[in-house]
């Protein structure tokens, strides 16, 4: 087993920690420095600091948008626009002199449920991401799935349906507690966030019949993606990140919406749909879990 250095990217933060003894420890976080130059200067002082107590070994790196392992770069956008299109995993390699390994960060979350979590024991998982948007990681026969064209995961980007305007209904735009709060406001004529999608499903239990409505579309939305990732993949299971997470009620009743829909066809079998275990450290867990594939570590 490998003493490991793992960071975290996201577009408000950096986490980052030590994989050693078998265990995650002592995770720190710092802002999300500006530019790449000052990102780092912020890792050269963490691994310093690391290396007094630590024999390091590999970094493994979690990081938003599409990871272009053969490439060795990061596609697509994201909220950290410098760290895209260019040879990131060789100019880490040559800097730290080291084994690196990098993944997207959904893809890193659903690793890290299928090795010690909420999914451990499965081979057949569906992982999504239920937060301000929906993202996910596709896992077949242990394995993660990355696509063709590296979107397999990329959940967010389904259509179920459209408005009486023609414009696609998504399920990231739809399928949401964000999206439903974010509705609920502007039927209240409320500046959007004045309402936060726990409010809402307060006040629908509470007999307010707009948020009532929009609880009820979420749910709809929701579970008509799962539905069809559902019947597209036919997981064991799928497990539930992001804030919905936090509460395994709604998780449960999404589940309940969804098997609606699937009884309503056949009788042969119902998803299995769970909260996931890890939450906030699953991506530095999944960075782990990748590094340990990618070269060969026994663990």
């Amino acid at each position: 087993m490998k003493d490991l250095l793992v960071f975290d990217f996201g577009g408000t933060s950096v986490k980052y920690g030590m994989f050693a003894n078998n265990k995650l420890s002592e995770i720190k976080s710092f802002l999300t420095p500006a530019t790449w130059e000052e990102t780092k200067e912020q890792m050269d002082a963490i691994k310093a600091e690391y290396e007094a107590d630590h024999h390091i070994e590999g970094i493994a790196f979690s990081f938003p948008g599409c990871v272009d392992n053969k490439n060795g770069e990061i596609l697509g956008a994201s909220a950290i626009k410098y760290i895209h299109h260019f040879p990131i995993k060789k100019e880490l390699e040559a800097r730290y002199n080291l084994p690196i390994s990098m993944e997207n960060d959904a893809n890193c979350a659903a690793l890290a449920e299928c090795w010690i979590g909420a999914a451990k024991g499965f081979k057949d998982v569906l992982f999504v991401i239920v937060g301000t948007g929906i993202g996910g990681g596709v896992i077949v026969d242990g394995k993660l799935q990355l696509g063709a064209h590296l979107f397999g995961g990329e959940l967010g980007f389904a259509i179920l349906g459209e408005e009486e305007d023609g414009t696609p209904i998504t399920l990231s735009g739809h399928g949401t507690a964000v999206r439903m709060a974010a509705r609920y406001c502007e039927r209240k004529g409320v500046a959007e966030g004045t309402f936060s999608g726990k409010d809402v499903f307060e006040l629908a239990d509470q007999g307010d019949a707009p948020a009532a409505e929009e609880v009820a579309l979420f749910y709809k939305y929701l579970s008509r993606g799962l539905y069809n990732m559902q019947m597209s993949i036919d997981p064991d299971m799928i497990v539930i990140g992001g804030g919905l997470s936090a509460n395994p009620a709604i998780v449960q009743k999404v589940e309940d919406h969804t098997n609606e829909l699937i009884t309503a066809r056949i009788k042969d079998f119902t998803a299995k749909i769970v909260p996931c275990k890890y939450k906030n450290d699953a991506n530095l867990l999944g960075a782990v879990k990748n590094f340990f594939v990618e070269h060969e570590v026994a663990h």
